[in-house]
């Protein structure tokens, strides 16, 4: 593993890693660690993932040792967003995580919390919403003392080739949302139009956040990023500058205009 160290802003770790496969077995024990420090200190875990290709990056997680070392019963598992559509249709994020990570680990099915898909968009997200703070009040998620928004354990966000993160695009006014937790769009430019977010200061309240990006087609935005490239936008990716650490995991082919 080749790490770039500390890289623009203090709470930020960018390590380098000759291919995907390199980097699913850091990300493994990335979240292990993480996982046994917050279960002995509060009890519960709280991970939120996203789709595409940060779910095939976990698999490392569903093998020895990590399968039988991890205490999976204080995993508690959300989505920063997720279609709207149906759990068994091919575009949810949900049966993505099921069917390659989710089905295969012994986490209660009491603690994956997915969207209510017979909902519209605007409704599943104020129901999500209404999930997570009742959460909160309970003491499975915490609280962030600067900004009063959910504090995550952990939140791994995957990035698109546009720069994008959840189903915050560049451009697009939700990137700008200050006060809504989750909130809806209905004209994603990239399909399944419809979807609920996270939003930036639900985010950047988190413990801890794992940007695991591979490929060469997401080398610009990771050039703009942390290198010194340049885009018409400010891209969604660059709005990722959470309150605890954030941590790049980058395959040689993401990294190589760095």
């Amino acid at each position: 593993m080749a790490t770039t160290g500390k890289n623009k802003n203090k709470n930020k770790n960018v390590h380098v890693f000759e291919s995907e496969e390199a980097l699913s077995v850091s990300l493994a024990k990335y979240a292990a660690d993480l996982s046994e420090n917050f279960a002995k200190q509060k009890g519960s875990f709280t991970v939120v993932l996203t789709g595409g290709s940060l779910i095939k990056s976990l698999r490392q997680l569903v093998e020895a040792p990590y399968i039988d070392s991890i205490d999976w019963s204080k995993w508690h598992v959300f989505w920063a967003d997720e279609r709207v559509v149906p759990k068994n249709h091919p575009d949810s994020n949900y049966l993505l995580a099921y069917d390659a990570f989710l089905s295969k680990v012994p986490i209660p099915s009491g603690n994956v919390y997915a969207i209510n898909d017979a909902l519209s968009a605007e409704a599943a997200a104020d129901d999500y919403e209404t999930c997570i703070k009742h959460l909160v009040h309970n003491g499975i998620i915490s609280v962030s003392e600067a900004t009063g928004f959910p504090k995550f354990d952990l939140m791994l966000l995957g990035m698109g080739p546009d720069g994008h993160v959840a189903s915050l695009f560049p451009g697009h006014p939700l990137v700008q949302e200050k006060k809504k937790w989750i909130t809806f769009i209905k004209e994603s430019p990239k399909p399944p139009p419809e979807r609920i977010t996270f939003t930036f200061p639900v985010i950047n309240s988190s413990a801890n956040i794992a940007l695991v990006v591979a490929g060469a087609g997401k080398a610009h935005p990771v050039h703009v990023t942390l290198g010194n490239g340049e885009d018409s936008h400010v891209l969604p990716v660059q709005m990722v500058l959470p309150e605890g650490e954030l941590t790049w995991l980058l395959d040689k082919d993401a990294a190589s205009k760095l």
